[in-house]
């Protein structure tokens, strides 16, 4: 063998060895990441999820409104990319408890009776006006001693949540999707497929409560959202008790 085949031969080893050892290590840095997405939903290989669909409350009769249809199906593909399997239930028929199988609960509970309860048991710090007549405060978030009125269309508000039973390490998280209006469950579904991987670095796998604020839907849609904060400790907090009247006080 001459030095110049020689020279070849060595040359198409070492770059089948480079191609192998490139194959193995995108393979393993793909599988990592889809271990973290899988761990972050709560979401393993054949694992169970529930879909809770809300009911559209303008509807004379049992319907969706479409701006949550579209939020189903973002949701689909987050499990369906985890290779995770689906149940679609109406949010009154779910008759199951907490913490066993990954849940994703969509809309307020002006429409939701799922919402109602996961509102009361896990974020005693909200309070939503469902009132249906029209005023200011129609749709107004309250969270501990804030409120965010909505303007219909200009700026609206969405809570996006990730909550786990206790120290559970087995029991699996639900997601709430609980918007002022339907596009705004669509910007928050959105917003968690785009922004999954920063959540999970930054929150791990505990839980959190976001407040998002959806900018111009009227002209923008669901995709223009801006993240207000953080309110997870107040929102998990009980509402502060309010301040008692003043007392008339008279002399004889």
């Amino acid at each position: 063998m001459t030095d110049d085949v020689r020279n070849i031969v060595l040359g198409v080893v070492a770059a089948g060895i480079s191609a192998a050892l490139g194959w193995l290590a995108r393979t393993y840095l793909l599988k990592r990441k889809l271990r973290r997405k899988q761990a972050f939903f709560g979401l393993p290989e054949n694992s169970e999820s529930l879909l809770v669909v809300n009911r559209d409350p303008a509807a004379s009769e049992p319907a969706v409104h479409r701006f949550d249809v579209f939020a189903l199906l973002e949701l689909s593909g987050l499990i369906k990319d985890c290779g995770a399997h689906l149940q679609v239930v109406t949010q009154d028929m779910v008759h199951q408890g907490f913490g066993e199988r990954t849940e994703f609960c969509v809309g307020g509970p002006g429409s939701n009776r799922r919402m109602v309860a996961h509102m009361a048991a896990m974020l005693p710090g909200v309070r939503i006006n469902i009132d249906p007549e029209p005023g200011p405060d129609r749709g107004a978030f309250q969270i501990g001693g804030e409120r965010y009125r909505m303007d219909p269309g200009v700026t609206e508000y969405v809570l996006l949540a990730r909550l786990t039973a206790g120290d559970r390490r087995e029991a699996r998280p639900a997601f709430l999707f609980c918007g002022q209006r339907a596009i705004n469950n669509q910007a928050a579904t959105r917003y968690l497929a785009r922004h999954h991987e920063k959540l999970a670095r930054k929150h791990g796998n505990n839980s959190f409560v976001l407040l998002l604020k959806v900018v111009n839907s009227q002209a923008y849609g669901p995709d223009v959202v801006e993240l207000v904060g953080d309110v997870t400790r107040v929102a998990t907090s009980p509402l502060p008790a309010p301040a008692p009247a003043p007392r008339n006080s008279h002399r004889a």
